[in-house]
Parts: C-alpha cells; sequence; structure tokens
C-alpha cells in the first residue's frame, strides 16, 4: 500500500477509485478501460500540479517520506562490489552511518550514508539516522582512507541531525563532527555529496563539507530542524510550517544562495513514487560532476573546497 501525506489525499481519493474500477474489471470482466483512462490522466494532472506549488513545510513531509530511498538503497544501486567498514577504532560501530569501499562506474571509490531505515527494526538499529560520536569517528576513518589510497569519496546524506542523547556528549559529540568536518576539508581527493532527504544541522555537514554538493528536488537542509526552530523561537512547535518558510530549507532556495551546487529533479510525485529513476538520476550527477575533480591535485582541491565553504553567507557592502 502506498503511503500519502496529508496534502496528497485528494490524489488518494483518485488512485483508490483506480484501483477499486480495476478490481471490479477483474472479478466481472466489465470493461472499465475507458474510466479507468480519464482517472488516470485527471490523477496525473492533480499529482502535477500539486507537486507543482508545494510549500517549505510539505516538502519537509516529502523529505521524510517513509518510502523515500535511502543511503543504502543508492550505494546498492550505484556502488559495485561494494564491502563496508565497521567501527571507529575507538569506542563502537554506529549504525547510524554506513560506509565502505566499492566501484563507481568501474572507478574505485569510499561510499559514505546516513541511513535511517526503513522499517521498526531497522529504524531502531540505525538509530533513525542520528549518528553518535562513533559514527563521525568512522566517517573520519574511512575519508582518511579514502586520501590515502586516493579514492574519489561520494556520501549520501539523510539525517534529522546528530544523536542528541547525554551519552553522545558525554563520548564528545561536538568534537566528533568537527574532526568529521575537518577530515571532509582535507581530503585530497574528489568529494561528491548529495543530500537525499532530510540534510540536518552539523549531523549533516559532518558528512557533506564536499567539493561538489548535490540535492534532490524534494530534500531538505538547514542548521535546525523546522520543529527545534518553532519551538525555540515561538515555544510552540505546531508553527514548525511557518519556521519551514523562514528557514529556507528548500533546494531551490540553498541553490539560490549558492549553498549548494545543483538540484537533481526528482520524479513526478517525489523520489518515493519511482525510486529507481530518482537513484538513476544522482548517479547521473554524481558520475558528471566527477569528471573535472578528478583532473585536479589534491593541494588543488583542498584550496578550492575551503574557499569555498569559507565564501558562504560573505557579503560585501558597496
Amino acid at each position: 500500500m502506498r503511503h500519502f501525506l496529508d496534502f496528497e489525499k485528494p490524489i488518494a481519493e483518485l488512485e483508490g477509485r483506480i484501483e477499486e474500477l480495476r478490481r471490479t474489471t477483474d472479478a466481472g470482466g466489465i470493461d472499465v478501460a475507458e474510466e479507468v483512462a480519464k482517472l488516470r490522466d485527471k490523477a496525473a494532472a492533480l499529482l502535477k500540479a500539486t507537486y507543482a506549488k508545494l510549500s517549505p513545510w510539505q516538502k519537509t513531509l516529502v523529505a521524510r517520506h517513509p518510502d523515500r530511498p535511502h543511503a543504502s538503497d543508492y550505494i546498492a544501486a550505484l556502488v559495485e562490489e561494494f564491502t563496508p567498514l565497521a567501527g571507529d577504532r575507538a569506542f563502537a560501530d554506529d549504525a547510524a552511518v554506513i560506509g565502505g569501499l566499492g566501484r563507481f562506474r568501474g572507478r574505485a571509490v569510499a561510499v559514505l550514508g546516513t541511513e535511517k531505515g526503513k522499517d521498526t527494526e531497522s529504524r531502531v538499529r540505525h538509530n533513525f539516522g542520528m549518528a553518535r560520536p562513533e559514527g563521525y569517528r568512522k566517517a573520519r576513518r574511512i575519508i582518511e582512507l579514502a586520501g590515502r589510497f586516493d579514492l574519489p569519496i561520494l556520501s549520501f546524506v539523510d539525517t534529522a541531525g546528530a544523536f542528541p542523547g547525554i551519552d553522545a556528549e558525554a563520548r564528545g559529540q561536538a568534537e566528533a563532527i568537527a574532526r568529521s568536518i575537518e577530515a571532509c576539508l582535507d581530503a585530497p581527493v574528489p568529494f561528491v555529496a548529495t543530500i537525499i532527504g532530510e540534510g540536518g544541522s552539523g549531523g549533516a555537514i559532518a558528512l557533506a563539507a564536499a567539493d561538489r554538493v548535490l540535492m534532490l528536488e524534494h530534500a531538505i537542509y538547514s542548521v535546525i530542524s523546522p520543529e527545534g526552530c518553532a519551538s525555540i523561537l515561538w515555544r510552540d512547535a505546531a508553527q514548525a510550517a511557518t519556521a519551514a518558510e523562514a528557514l529556507k530549507l528548500t533546494a531551490d532556495d540553498l541553490r539560490r544562495l549558492a549553498l549548494v551546487d545543483a538540484v537533481v529533479p526528482e520524479p513526478m510525485g517525489g523520489a518515493h513514487r519511482e525510486p529507481g529513476v530518482a537513484i538513476a538520476a544522482v548517479g547521473e550527477k554524481v558520475a558528471e560532476c566527477l569528471v573535472p575533480l578528478q583532473a585536479l591535485d589534491g593541494a588543488t582541491l583542498r584550496a578550492r573546497r575551503r574557499e569555498k565553504f569559507l565564501e558562504m553567507g560573505r557579503h560585501s557592502i558597496a
């Protein structure tokens, strides 16, 4: 059964009617092809109209859609011979951050991702994509490994943010995130990051301080969640929609502000409707971005990457 968001209810009703007519045909042999075709056209038009004018809050809901492809799906589809690497060599393995080595279109690469999980059991195992310090230290270890062996780095980010628990703070959460960002900036190899769902705060940028930062059309990327922002500013999480508008967290907003480098279009109705198409589009864009980066030496990559992030938010006064 397809999961519909609240604003998709009219679409759900049409698609439900189409399914009922199909069952009628199967049960009684009644020819309702013409009626089904009309309803399909109507549903497609409504879907297109709805997704052409999504608000920032609605985009937030799409970015969090439970059927949206996860980091593990991108890695499975795009990376051959993937060999996962576990542990931070200090405390434990964090399942919220997955990573390892593999081949992307024939080229050996290092891969990172934040994984939310797909059902209750896997979401608990992956801590809903919220990494503890050992997750960021694992990421740092893989990034440094990539630098030693001249492997381009690909990352797929989908996290509400770093885990805010007392145990994470006790083990140095802020330091671990900072060190992971430092490792990203220091990597002497091409680095392409893609925000595939939620990009939440330092927990996201710890795996996304890259040469090229891509973002899916209906993904979000922000310093804080809309609910968190609303709770701080208005002491009311119900103001999340207002906060989403103010945060400028959509792909179009971030591209306009030059905080991401490119927006990858999604299938009509979001990546969750046609995961294979969305994943293939990301693969094409990642491959396109890697070509010019592979021609640059490590020193140039580091210098350009640092300057890229230092330029963010800088304004000149005439």
